[in-house]
């Protein structure tokens, strides 16, 4: 028989940009859901269903971002996304426009295969941050010439929450490319169900999302791909999505990704929500521990998201004390957890190495409370004493032995 672990009851989980939990509402529609087993690419009554639940979810979809419906392409998630998107651009130009300006702390899946290209002869250019989190906009115009294909920068960082102005960077592009063809893509994994997206006003060609952000189920995302935007298939197949994405689509993920849109009517509360609990979480923590900073304060952050460096405080002794404590947290992306080397994005931002070390994460969720951010609040205090208590002690032994 399968084992389960799950002690989700029992704990406070503050690590939402790394995943969410399905939400109340898919997991009260997942029968229904999982009813609508049959293939939609089949033409029998089985079929009709499930070929519904992906009509509707592309329409739903189109209306709220403001695209057209076939713009919208069913997929395992952003990472994929992210693949299809700058390997398309490459198909299509290939050496005779091989130069990528993209941000420095993009997820992975965009600076890994940014790096792939670079075998197959692409020239990349790395947009440097500033330590106060936002983005070089003048390295963006210095750098593009008739050889740039693609612009890719994230909606908001996963690690900082940093919300970069896409708008204006998707203007750069279009007014200073050659017959205004650069293209611009953005990852916005992590704005989904914490900021208002609009496609049509940011001028957009890509954007990529995944399903599980925001309280959907794993393994389903959405690649929009503006029309007549250069497109290849990665994974060839069968003829769905319009013959540009092989592989029975996944119903069941589609569906859990329909029921949340139509939660989105709530954004705006649940936006104003976590902020409420985000700045006064800092607000107290800043007040009863000493040294602590957080990071990219000045700059426009999602409402969830807190990046914090506690001075003399290793960042993996914090996490693991807080999870055995029964606090879910992280140091950094999820995507890079087991490393130990220090985050990337907090290096390439300008902070020292001893800072990104001594780093911890926070995501707050829509159903994040009060009391649970108290709790963590008296448990990271409790914490922070006893770590730096011991590191103290640790020294001063050193000094007696040594003199």
């Amino acid at each position: 028989m399968l084992q389960f672990e799950n002690s989700a009851q029992t704990r406070i989980y503050l690590d939402h940009n790394a995943t969410t939990a399905p939400s109340k509402t898919v997991l009260d529609h997942l029968p229904q859901m999982i009813s609508e087993w049959g293939n939609p690419s089949s033409i029998h009554l089985s079929s009709r269903g499930p070929k519904n639940i992906l009509r509707e979810t592309r329409k739903q979809f189109a209306e709220i971002f403001k695209c057209s419906s076939l713009e919208i392409i069913f997929n395992s998630g952003a990472s994929e996304g992210n693949n299809t998107v700058l390997k398309s651009v490459w198909e299509k130009f290939g050496l005779e426009k091989n130069e990528y300006i993209i941000s420095q702390i993009e997820h992975p899946s965009v600076l890994k295969t940014a790096s792939y290209l670079q075998t197959l002869g692409a020239v990349i250019h790395l947009i440097p941050v500033l330590k106060s989190g936002q983005i070089d906009l003048e390295f963006i115009k210095n750098k593009i010439n008739s050889k740039t294909a693609l612009i890719s920068c994230m909606f908001a960082n996963n690690e900082t929450g940093t919300v970069f102005p896409i708008q204006q960077i998707s203007d750069i592009a279009k007014k200073n490319g050659v017959n205004n063809n650069i293209l611009m893509h953005s990852d916005c994994v992590q704005a989904l169900g914490k900021y208002e997206i609009d496609l049509a006003a940011l001028n957009l060609d890509y954007a990529t999302f995944s399903g599980h952000k925001f309280y959907a189920l794993k393994g389903c995302g959405i690649l929009f791909a503006k029309k007549n935007a250069p497109y290849a298939n990665l994974i060839h197949g069968g003829g769905q999505e319009r013959s540009r994405r092989g592989g029975t689509e996944n119903v069941l993920g589609i569906a859990s990704i329909q029921v949340m849109l139509q939660e989105l009517k709530y954004l705006n509360q649940k936006i104003s929500q976590m902020q409420t609990l985000r700045d006064n979480m800092e607000s107290e923590i800043l007040k009863k521990i000493n040294n602590v900073s957080i990071t990219a304060v000045e700059s426009e952050r999602l409402s969830n998201t807190s990046s914090l460096v506690i001075t003399d405080v290793d960042g993996e002794t914090m996490l693991m004390s807080l999870d055995i404590a029964g606090f879910s947290v992280s140091t950094g992306a999820a995507c890079s957890s087991g490393s130990p080397e220090p985050s990337p994005v907090l290096l390439a931002m300008g902070l020292t190495r001893n800072e990104a070390q001594n780093s911890l994460r926070i995501g707050l969720g829509w159903g994040t409370t009060e009391i649970e951010i108290q709790k963590f609040i008296s448990a990271l205090i409790e914490i922070v004493e006893r770590i730096r208590s011991i590191d103290t002690s640790s020294k001063e032994n050193g000094k007696q032995n040594y003199v």
